[in-house]
């Protein structure tokens, strides 16, 4: 399958469906990131983390704002939640049993997410389970690598979890990565996702707000500056 790709704030981002997507990293393997509008706007003070980006296998727009951004650059693609990317991942590879890692939220979290997706597929393997609260990078690597595992979840929260893929994938060349920020909450239960009809119009990131009132600073100012961006990049083009 081509991978076809549009501009976005000088990121290539893909334009695949869910399931054209699935298709394509399982074919190609590699990492996977799920931008949002907080990410492009770290990429800006953070060159090794713009350049993971820009050398990522597959770009999935997250963020309602990435998708609000590529509409008023005229591109008509939709979202992709990442939470549910990552199921269908974890869906597709349990079919055949094969290896999948967790690693990253509080203690206990990553085995409570790993048991509750077990009930759904019941022939998941969960070849290694590592919290969040590590020190010794190496061990964990080191771990990861001996695991063999062909797809690799990680919640560290960005852009730790995609500066860990960097070094992850040298280990386990034809592995898929993914930062999955707090799906792991979700999948065990402690955290509930937002009611279907905020999934539906794309505004989880409010609803986390209001549950959440210390995200306001994450949110703003920048997704309000990220649309401006966009505007003047309609206007005058990518810088």
């Amino acid at each position: 399958m081509e991978r076809k790709t549009v501009k976005l704030q000088g990121y290539n981002i893909d334009s695949f469906n869910l399931n054209e997507a699935l298709e394509y990293i399982t074919e190609k393997r590699g990492t996977i990131v799920t931008i949002n509008p907080e990410m492009i706007s770290y990429g800006k003070k953070n060159s090794e983390f713009a350049a993971f980006v820009n050398n990522a296998d597959l770009v999935i727009p997250d963020g309602i704002g990435v998708e609000i951004g590529l509409k008023i650059l005229g591109h008509n693609i939709r979202r992709i939640a990442g939470i549910e990317f990552a199921k269908e991942l974890v869906k597709k590879f349990s079919e055949t049993s094969r290896p999948i890692a967790f690693i990253g939220a509080k203690p206990q979290i990553a085995e409570m997410a790993a048991d509750n997706l077990r009930k759904e597929y019941n022939t998941l393997n969960a070849c290694y389970i590592q919290n969040g609260y590590f020190k010794d990078d190496e061990r964990v690597l080191e771990e990861l690598k001996l695991s063999g595992a062909e797809l690799v979840l990680i919640a560290l929260g960005s852009p730790k979890q995609e500066f860990f893929i960097q070094r992850a994938k040298e280990m386990l060349p034809k592995s898929i990565f993914i930062g999955i920020g707090g799906s792991f909450d979700v999948w065990s239960g402690t955290v509930k996702r937002a009611p279907e009809i905020y999934q539906k119009l794309g505004l989880e990131w409010l609803y986390r707000t209001v549950k959440e009132p210390k995200r306001f600073k994450r949110i703003f100012p920048t997704l309000p500056l990220f649309v401006i961006n966009v505007i003047i990049e309609k206007i005058f083009g990518d810088k």
